[in-house]
């Protein structure tokens, strides 16, 4: 897909975007791109802790976070460490993401699934760093088919920009992939204040994840439970101006195995290049 000159930049984030009436309820602000992937195991919930790693719900504040999760390695940084970068001209200025508590995500399921939230428990539930007008945090969750959901919550309510919420489930873009993509968005929230966020999956091969914003190198633990995962932050843009045509700095995923090698890195994937 390429974006013309009227969309203001051409971002890897809306690059990740499907073709119009593909879905009928995929938002504008929302862009994914989903490869094929392995089944989840029955992993309990994970939530994120103060410095956006994640721990187990089932167990108490001070339990140990999962293994490689959001461990140091290379090119990881805090989660809350502000970083500047050029030449996009934003700061980072915050990664943190705090749990849902249990009563909420049940809410946002049911607000976002209906009737079929039954079948789906959650293994990511966090608040982002700052709120936009419309979104607040992120479920994501899985069915025992290994179907995922990813619901975005204002408050205790609900919603996704697929239709259905499975969707992202079946936007295959080839087959031998470690990484797939669900939804990313992007939203002013508040002034001088953009707020992104995104999930995806992952095979088990991979034992942490990470994110960088456009060209600056630093990376950022992503949260991850259950074969999946989610990223949020909180940006200023500098000297640019938000307005509906600002995109945010293009996230890339990184992915390395337990030995801390980096085994896929999203800036050197085909599938987004130009060409494709």
């Amino acid at each position: 897909m390429r974006i013309g000159p009227e969309d203001n930049r051409v971002s890897l984030q809306r690059r990740w975007g499907v073709p119009l009436g593909v879905a009928a309820g995929v938002a504008a602000v929302s862009v994914a791109a989903v490869a094929a992937f392995s089944g989840v195991g029955d992993a309990k919930p994970l939530l994120a802790g103060p410095a956006g790693n994640p721990t187990n719900a089932a167990t108490s504040p001070g339990a140990s976070t999962a293994p490689g999760s959001a461990s140091g390695g290379a090119g990881s940084a805090p989660a809350s460490a502000p970083v500047a970068s050029a030449p996009d001209a934003f700061t980072i200025t915050s990664g943190r993401t705090t749990p849902i508590a249990a009563a909420s995500v049940a809410r946002i399921l049911s607000s976002c699934l209906g009737p079929d939230a039954s079948r789906y428990h959650a293994v990511i539930a966090v608040r982002t760093p700052i709120a936009s007008q419309d979104w607040d945090g992120v479920v994501v969750a899985v069915d025992s088919a290994g179907q995922y959901v990813q619901c975005e919550s204002k408050g205790d309510k609900g919603s996704s920009p697929d239709s259905p919420p499975t969707f992202i489930n079946d936007r295959l873009w080839g087959t031998g992939r470690s990484i797939a993509y669900f939804d990313s968005i992007g939203a002013p929230a508040g002034k001088e204040q953009y707020l992104m966020l995104g999930a995806g999956h992952y095979t088990s091969g991979i034992a942490k994840i990470t994110i960088s914003y456009g060209e600056d190198p630093k990376q950022y633990p992503a949260v991850m439970a259950g074969g999946a995962f989610v990223y949020a932050a909180a940006l200023s843009p500098g000297t640019s101006r938000l307005g509906p045509h600002y995109a945010g700095p293009s996230p890339y995923v990184h992915a390395y195995d337990a030995s801390g090698r980096e085994i896929y890195n999203q800036k050197k994937d085909p599938q987004f290049t130009d060409e494709q």
